[in-house]
C-alpha cells in the first residue's frame, strides 16, 4: 500500500496534498559532539506510548525517570503522550500520517507495525540507523521477526517482547484432582466448569479489554488452518472463526465457569480476580502479571503455561494447523519520517534498549528484553520459563497494511456481543451477521491495502 493509497483512503485528496508537503522527512537538525554523543540542548522530543492501566502509577514513574536520563545524557526534554485503545492507536498513525506532524518515536504493538509501514511515514532502518543504536545484533534475533515485510525493509526496532501464556492456581488445580494444565481448548473448557464453585470461577477473561480477545480468535482459528488472510482473500466469515468465538463467549453464556462481571472488565480486572484466589486460570497473560501476582494472595500459587495449541472440537491439531502459542507479540518503535529531530530519536532508542535499561524495565513491569544480554540473563528463571518457550512458539500476524484494519474488525465482533454477553447469551444469527460485517470491512481493506 503506497502513501498515496494510504492517505487517500484515510484523509481525502485535501489531506493528502498537505501531508505529502508535510512529510518529505528532514535528515537530523540536532548535533552531534566530539564525545559522540548527541546534543539536544533547547529541544523537545515527543514520544508516544501506550497506556498501563495495570500499572499506572509505576509508569508514570518511569516516564519522570528516563526523560530525567535523557535530559542528562542530551540537554533535551523528553515529552510523553499516551494511547489507551487499539482504535485510538490506529486513528494516532493515520492522524500524523496525513498531517505530517505528531510525535517523533512512537511505541507500537508488534501487530500495528505492518500499518505503520504500508504508510510510507517512517523511516526505513539501514545500517547507519542500527549503528546509531548499537547494531542489530544487540537484539533477540526472534524479536525483529515483525520489523518489516523482510529483514532489508524495516522499520519497528524491538523494545519489550510480549509473549502470552497462561497462568494457573497450583493450589485449586491439586484441589479438584487436576495434576497438569490443560492442552486443548476442549480441555481447557473442561477444566473451567470442574474448578467453578460458589463465588470461585475456573476462568479469568476479559471481555472487554481493548487487546485481549481478538487474540482468542486469532490463536484458535490458525491452529485450526485459517490464516485469516490468505492472499488476496480476508476469512473472517469463516466456520474456524464461528467455533473460536463460540467458544470463547461459550465460557461464561455455556459453561458457566467465568464471573458474569467479566463483560465489564479490561486485563486489568482479570488479573485482579486471579490475583485475589477468585478464579484458577487466567490466560492471555504474560511475565507482566508477575509484580502484582508477586505481592498478591496468589503468591507462591501460580504458575505459568503454555496455552492450548489444539482448537477446539479436536483432540490434535489438523494436518494444516500451525502450531501457535502466542502471537508475536510485544512493543516496537519507530522513527516518523517527518520527524526533525531523527539523531535525538534513535539516541532515545539507543539509551531504553541498552542491557541495564531493559533488566530495569523488566523488574518493573515484568516484560521481556528484547536486548540479546538482558535477556539472556533470565534463561535460568523458572517462573519465565514457559514464556521463553511460547516465545519459541510464537507465529507472526500477517504483515498486510490492513491487518491493523482485521484486527480491529475481530475486537469489533467482541465489542457488540457485549450487551448479548451481558443478557446471557449470544444468537447464532446475531453472531453470523457480525461475522460477515467484519469480513465485508476487513476485506475492503486488504483491497486497499493491494
Amino acid at each position: 500500500m503506497t502513501r498515496k493509497k494510504f492517505l487517500t483512503a484515510v484523509g481525502g485528496a485535501g489531506a493528502l496534498s498537505l501531508a505529502l508537503a508535510a512529510c518529505g522527512g528532514n535528515s537530523t537538525s540536532s548535533s552531534t559532539g566530539s564525545n559522540g554523543k548527541v546534543d539536544g540542548t533547547g529541544k523537545t522530543l515527543t514520544v508516544l506510548f501506550s497506556t498501563k492501566p495495570q500499572y499506572p502509577q509505576e509508569q508514570q514513574a518511569w516516564f519522570k525517570k528516563t526523560a530525567d536520563k535523557f535530559k542528562q545524557e542530551t540537554g533535551a526534554t523528553l515529552q510523553w503522550e499516551t494511547f489507551p485503545t487499539a482504535n485510538d492507536e490506529m486513528t494516532r498513525i493515520q492522524t500524523s500520517v496525513v498531517s505530517g506532524t505528531g510525535p517523533d518515536v512512537y511505541g507500537l504493538g508488534t501487530t500495528f507495525t505492518p500499518t505503520a509501514y504500508s504508510t510510507g511515514a517512517f523511516v526505513k532502518l539501514g545500517d547507519a540507523e542500527w549503528n546509531m543504536i548499537g547494531g542489530k545484533d544487540k537484539f533477540v534475533p526472534a524479536s525483529l521477526g515483525i520489523s518489516g515485510p523482510d529483514d532489508k525493509n524495516q522499520i519497528g526496532i524491538p523494545f519489550v517482547s510480549r509473549p502470552f501464556v497462561m497462568a494457573y492456581n497450583t493450589e485449586l488445580l491439586q484441589n479438584a484432582g487436576i495434576d497438569k494444565p490443560a492442552t486443548t481448548w476442549d480441555e481447557f473448557s473442561e477444566h473451567g466448569k470442574k474448578l467453578t464453585s460458589g463465588d470461585q470461577f475456573g476462568l479469568a477473561i476479559a471481555y472487554k479489554d481493548n487487546f485481549d480477545p481478538w487474540k482468542f480468535i486469532w490463536g484458535m482459528s490458525i491452529q485450526a488452518g485459517n490464516k485469516l488472510i490468505d492472499g488476496k482473500s480476508v476469512k473472517i466469515d469463516d466456520p474456524t472463526v464461528k467455533k473460536a468465538y463460540e467458544t470463547y463467549f461459550g465460557w461464561l453464556t455455556n459453561d458457566h465457569s467465568v464471573d458474569p462481571a467479566s463483560v465489564g472488565w479490561g486485563n486489568a480486572q482479570a488479573l485482579a480476580a486471579f490475583a485475589a484466589g477468585k478464579a484458577a486460570y487466567f490466560p492471555m497473560t504474560s511475565p507482566l502479571s508477575i509484580p502484582t501476582l508477586d505481592k498478591s494472595a496468589v503468591k507462591g500459587k501460580y504458575k505459568y503455561a503454555l496455552m492450548p495449541m489444539i482448537p477446539p472440537g479436536a483432540t490434535s491439531r489438523p494436518p494444516n494447523g500451525v502450531e501457535a502459542a502466542s502471537i508475536l507479540s510485544g512493543d516496537n518503535l519507530v522513527v516518523a519520517d517527518y520527524s526533525k529531530q531523527k539523531d535525538l530519536a534513535f539516541a532515545f532508542i539507543k539509551m531504553i534498549t541498552e542491557k541495564d535499561a531493559q533488566s530495569d524495565y523488566y523488574s518493573i513491569f515484568g516484560e521481556l528484553p528484547t536486548n540479546a544480554d538482558a535477556a539472556k540473563a533470565l534463561n535460568n528463571d523458572p517462573m519465565v520459563a514457559p514464556a521463553l518457550e511460547s516465545a519459541a512458539k510464537s507465529v507472526a500476524t500477517p504483515f498486510s497494511g490492513a491487518w491493523g484494519d482485521v484486527q480491529l474488525a475481530l475486537t469489533n465482533v467482541a465489542v457488540q456481543s457485549i450487551p448479548d454477553l451481558a443478557a446471557g447469551s449470544v444468537s447464532d444469527s446475531d453472531l453470523s451477521s457480525r461475522l460477515k460485517d467484519a469480513q465485508s470491512k476487513s476485506q475492503a481493506a486488504l483491497d486497499r491495502a493491494k
